[in-house]
């Protein structure tokens, strides 16, 4: 199974949910993208257009992290090697999870939740996928959120909504690693990550603000 093919079942196991589809059949080449596609051109791309009450997605991961991802597996070891590309991946399949399962609920869904969603799977998968204890949740804490590097060519409104969607991930993340991790409370804590998976972007920065603050 690809790298993308075993995220996506690791997260809708983690999460319990079912899209039914496979991210597999939905990704597309870099010619393809840069032919949709006229402005920024990221490593990682979800397409998504809306018509006539249809959603059509397409997800681009670069070739590279794929290539890269195949060579080093991920769930071998995560180190500098490869670890940069393996947090593309997550990335761009949390988008393509949450994305359907949001149509499916027929509940709209803005970038911001989309990328704080993102943001935690990143920090749950990376703990998961090592050793949930605290010491390997504070590191991996700092690495993905202590000192975020944004691209160049952000605008203003996406620079402040990808450090938006970072700091409260990073305070969330912190939460989790104080209540749950630290007690070795995993169960509890992937219950707790259920609950909130399912929440929409209001309720989701309302239960970080009461209980990360």
């Amino acid at each position: 199974m690809s790298c993308t093919g075993r995220v996506q079942r690791g997260l809708e196991d983690l999460y319990r949910v079912a899209t039914d589809v496979a991210v597999d059949d939905f990704m597309i080449d870099t010619s393809t993208r840069d032919s949709l596609v006229n402005e920024r051109r990221p490593r990682e791309q979800l397409l998504c257009v809306e018509e006539g009450g249809e959603m059509s997605l397409a997800l681009f991961v670069d070739p590279h992290a794929l290539a890269n991802l195949a060579q080093h597996d991920p769930s071998d070891r995560l180190g500098d090697h490869n670890l940069g590309d393996f947090l593309l991946v997550v990335e761009g399949v949390s988008h393509f999870i949450y994305a359907v399962c949001c149509a499916r609920a027929e509940r709209p869904v803005s970038q911001l939740e989309l990328e704080l969603q993102a943001e935690v799977d990143k920090y749950v998968t990376c703990l998961l996928v090592s050793d949930p204890e605290q010491r390997q949740s504070a590191e991996w804490r700092k690495r993905l959120f202590a000192e975020p590097l944004y691209d160049s060519d952000l605008d203003a409104d996406e620079r402040d909504r990808y450090r938006a969607a970072n700091d409260n991930a990073h305070r969330y993340a912190a939460f989790l690693e104080t209540e749950f991790v630290a007690r070795r409370r995993i169960p509890e804590m992937l219950g707790h990550l259920r609950r909130f998976y399912r929440a929409g972007l209001a309720a989701k920065l309302s239960t970080i603000s009461r209980l990360a603050a």
